[in-house]
């Protein structure tokens, strides 16, 4: 399946997330409505929603319910909305714009972004837990989703991905240090969702493993087509300042390996992303490998 051939379910899979997060709040909860007005403003800035659409996309490879996989899709989304509102903090990256929109703290303020970060995160888990209360997911498939998502976003992944890139912006000296980064940072969320999709779907060992693959190395290529972007990719399209990455005197792939032979590892990791998920293992892989294909011919 080719990039223009998936465009059409990538579109679909948006606006259903999209319209699933508008009313991720139970309507009988009692919240702050400024609190509700800041996590809203963030899950409802835009962004590609990837990562919901690699749940329900692993979901279905598998024959499993779209339906059960929604909860844990907006889990995954509201998770990773958390990370940008606390990332784009003046002790983090201290970005003023996110998808061409002012940042969660130039619009309410350092104190309550932190609490939307907060809510948003901790509301994720009560998210995961649907797909079993309402939609019949067995209690230790959600269990094992739960415990995922834990070591996945926590201290040894993206939470440490994300210390590991602040330390290093006293120098990295070595491409193992920022495939660290990559493969916490942005990689360890991406590697959730597969296996969660998969749970849902009541993968086997081998199948999961297939899955583990194919997100390990579809999100280290996602992160490294990011540094490509930053360098060479169009501002208007992409939503920030490019040249932020030299700006701050980060050092990317590129900063390594040179334009041509960051490319060249997108395309190497792209091809083994598909062939893991290519041999049978996985009954329906089409959507997953045009999603692999869009990703590494994006110019967002």
């Amino acid at each position: 399946m080719d990039k223009l051939a998936i465009t059409p379910y990538l579109d679909e899979i948006s606006v259903l997330i999209t319209s699933h997060l508008q009313q991720v709040l139970p309507a009988a909860w009692e919240v702050p409505a400024r609190l509700k007005e800041a996590m809203n403003y963030s899950l409802m800035a835009g962004g590609k929603r990837l990562r919901p659409l690699l749940v329900i996309a692993a979901a279905e490879a598998l024959q499993g319910s779209r339906e059960a996989a929604i909860p844990v899709a907006c889990a995954v989304e509201m998770v990773h909305t958390y990370s940008l509102i606390h990332d784009d903090l003046p002790a983090m990256d201290d970005d003023d714009f996110r998808r061409g929109k002012p940042t969660n703290h130039k619009v309410f303020g350092e104190a309550m972004a932190i609490l939307a970060g907060d809510a948003l995160l901790t509301h994720a888990f009560y998210s995961v837990v649907q797909a079993s209360k309402q939609h019949g997911i067995p209690a230790e498939a959600a269990l094992a989703i739960v415990e995922d998502l834990a070591r996945f976003a926590g201290p040894s992944g993206m939470v440490g991905g994300q210390v590991a890139d602040m330390e290093g912006e006293q120098g990295l000296t070595e491409l193992d240090q920022l495939r660290y980064i990559h493969e916490h940072k942005t990689g360890d969320l991406i590697v959730f969702c597969l296996k969660a999709g998969g749970r849902i779907s009541a993968a086997s060992s081998e199948q999961l493993q297939a899955l583990e693959t194919f997100g390990r190395s579809i999100g280290l290529a996602f992160q490294i087509q990011d540094d490509i972007l930053d360098l060479i990719g169009d501002e208007s399209k992409l939503g920030k300042k490019t040249q932020s990455d030299v700006k701050q005197q980060k050092v990317t792939y590129p900063y390594f390996t040179g334009l041509e032979g960051s490319r060249a590892e997108v395309e190497r990791l792209t091809k083994i992303a598909k062939e893991a998920i290519s041999n049978g293992v996985i009954p329906h892989p089409e959507r997953l490998i045009g999603i692999a294909n869009y990703l590494v011919h994006r110019d967002h």
